[in-house]
């Protein structure tokens, strides 16, 4: 079949949980369709047309890490020139169109192209935000209008892809249909994880975390409670992999904070392998992200054997917060410590096998079903 994948931002030109997940989905449906993928231009791109891992890539808006983002928020800016480049799309026939719902504006166009051409679509869905969500977001007018337009764009797909119960309830209380909705995640490259687990890999007194450096990430929170830890052991060491809009900000306050010493803040690094060795080398991590459809970082922690910390308030879905480290957020730092000091740190990982529906390896067999089911041939 041909299959069209529509994402405005890229893995791994842009690194971020959701956009390596969808990566693992396009490049394993690669090996028996030919698939394209619909998305932005960023800086080592090749051209506006090209093939990575067997996809064919078309990229018409140049844009970058520093262009999606305005003022801490997704830019609306940047949403627009992406939707607008999908009319793309109408050059070529497809049998089934693969979109993430977010950044929304693209929706409608993606919609009529699937009426035009007869095409399937299905609509992947990490995050599903409700009025309330909008008003904080935008403020209540403009909160008002895009949490309705949100609503419309989202209803009237083929099929509804979740990444976890939580969002699939929510998405039912949109108006989805249960029965047009599955969860599927595939997020953990289950060979490399167990390649870096038989390595021999001392683990240090150090908190980590990775991911974009957003004001949903709450980086703020997570660094006074880490100053809270070392007051209590100043043994400890921090790490915050990342990079993003609150990068300078959070290096200042590192530095009020009398940090500098005991936290490093790399870039993405350029291998996940590299990453991995960072997460199984720590004690724990630390995720007080206020805003998350998944929680990757998380997922692919658990199954390297580091622990997982998370505040009582986390968005992170039941399935993963079973395997975490729940806590009370004014008691996360004595948490911290007790973990960091522990001779067996795994005894504060839980639930492992839960870890089962987030294999990649499970990704041809999960859309063969699927497709069969929308009378598709794949």
């Amino acid at each position: 079949m041909r299959i069209a994948f529509v994402y405005d931002v890229p893995y791994p030109w842009h690194v971020g949980g959701i956009e390596s997940m969808n990566f693992n989905e396009a490049v394993e449906l690669a090996k028996a369709h030919e698939v394209h993928f619909f998305t932005t231009r960023w800086g080592g791109m090749k051209s506006n047309d090209f093939t990575y891992h067997g996809i064919h890539y078309h990229a018409f808006h140049t844009t970058g890490q520093g262009r999606i983002y305005r003022h801490g928020r997704r830019s609306i800016r940047e949403a627009l020139a992406f939707s607008s480049s999908v009319k793309q799309l109408f050059k070529y026939d497809f049998d089934v169109v693969i979109t993430n719902v977010f950044p929304i504006l693209h929706l409608p166009l993606v919609k009529r192209y699937c009426r035009l051409k007869h095409a399937k679509l299905i609509m992947e869905v990490a995050e599903v935000w409700d009025r309330k969500y909008w008003r904080k977001y935008l403020g209540p007018i403009l909160g008002d209008l895009a949490y309705s337009y949100s609503r419309g764009a989202i209803l009237g797909a083929d099929f509804y892809i979740t990444i976890s119960s939580d969002t699939s309830k929510r998405l039912a209380a949109f108006g989805v249909d249960k029965s047009s909705m599955l969860v599927f995640a595939p997020s953990l490259d289950n060979g490399k994880i167990d390649k870096i687990c038989r390595e021999r890999i001392s683990r240090s007194k150090r908190v980590i975390f990775s991911g974009r450096m957003i004001k949903e990430k709450r980086l703020d929170i997570w660094l006074h409670l880490f100053s809270e830890a070392h007051r209590i052991d100043s043994s400890l060491k921090g790490l915050i992999i990342g990079n993003g809009p609150e990068r300078s900000e959070l290096e200042g306050m590192i530095k009020d904070l009398d940090l500098g010493g005991s936290i490093d803040m790399p870039d993405f690094y350029a291998s996940s392998s590299e990453l991995y060795r960072k997460i199984r080398g720590s004690s724990a991590v630390l995720h007080m992200s206020e805003r998350e459809g998944l929680g990757i970082i998380a997922i692919e922690s658990i199954a390297l054997g580091t622990p997982v910390i998370l505040p009582k308030d986390t968005p992170i879905p039941k399935e993963v917060r079973e395997m975490c480290v729940v806590a009370d957020e004014k008691s996360i730092p004595r948490k911290i410590v007790e973990i960091a000091n522990s001779k067996n740190p795994q005894k504060y990982v839980f639930n492992k096998k839960n870890l089962s529906i987030y294999s990649k390896s499970e990704v041809r067999t999960f859309y063969k079903t699927l497709f069969s089911s929308l009378g598709l041939r794949g």
